[in-house]
């Protein structure tokens, strides 16, 4: 996660340009009393996953494969699976104009938070390949191609691959999953998409989320605390920027909307 919402441009959703309950987003109160969101069928991991599928985990940023989906993920090391994760930038583009947060310290800090926060899911380091892409953070439409042939050297028919909605409303967010889709299509995997963003500008019962296709994936109190403890590991995106004055990019209502006893999930 890298930033802040950008106008959504995908086949599900119209554009975005403003939270539905402004600058902090829908409340997490508001979630919880939604309709639709009630409305939604439960899946399990081995629905959703079956063994011994081969799982592709695509993120846009360092942190948005354990935002999005860090209880699937424990799970998944809880079951001995092993992942590949393909991190698509290094989201050095967190802090502009930062003194105490540079894109050259944020390239590798990130990443280091990454390594940790996968260990702090379950996984030991056999059971994480990493691809690291290194594409230009706010820039991945531009350099749409070089990630196509990415996941396209890496699918397998009948993988599942993981990535962010294309419906999300961050540039980056919605280029990685549409390219992800025309992947997984053309090698026949399985496509799961996570929504990140959404949970920040969708109105509760918000005709623009797919529906449809969503199913909510319940995770155990273990799942859960191995989740918040992944997302602690993103430590750069947890605190107030001394040298610019901003307010972290993981703030407590985002990460309230991001840590609850399920996972959203499209199919």
């Amino acid at each position: 996660m890298t930033g802040s919402t950008a106008d959504a441009k995908s086949l599900d959703q119209p554009e975005v340009t403003q939270p539905a309950f402004g600058m902090q987003g829908t409340p997490l109160n508001a979630w919880q009393a939604s309709q639709a969101l009630a409305a939604v069928p439960n899946i399990s991991l081995d629905q959703l996953i079956p063994p011994p599928a081969r799982v592709v985990v695509v993120a846009p940023h360092p942190d948005d494969e354990n935002l999005g989906c860090g209880g699937l993920l424990a799970g998944l090391a809880a079951r001995g699976s092993c992942i590949t994760v393909v991190a698509v930038t290094d989201g050095e583009g967190s802090h502009p104009d930062s003194s105490r947060w540079p894109e050259r310290l944020l390239r590798s800090t990130r990443r280091q938070e990454s390594q940790t926060a996968m260990a702090r899911l379950g996984f030991t380091d056999s059971q994480v390949e990493w691809h690291h892409l290194a594409l230009s953070d706010g820039q991945v439409a531009a350099h749409a191609n070089a990630l196509q042939a990415q996941l396209m050297s890496l699918l397998q028919p009948g993988d599942c691959l993981l990535t962010t909605w294309r419906g999300d409303g961050h540039c980056d967010h919605e280029a990685t999953g549409e390219i992800a889709a025309r992947c997984a299509a053309a090698a026949n995997a399985r496509l799961i998409e996570v929504p990140v963003w959404a949970w920040h500008w969708a109105s509760p019962e918000d005709p623009r989320i797919p529906w449809r296709r969503a199913f909510k994936l319940p995770l155990a109190a273990r799942q859960l605390a191995r989740k918040a403890a992944a997302v602690d590991a993103h430590v750069s995106q947890l605190h107030p920027d001394p040298s610019t004055g901003a307010a972290p990019v993981l703030a407590e209502g985002t990460l309230a909307r991001l840590l609850q006893p399920f996972e959203l999930v499209f199919l």
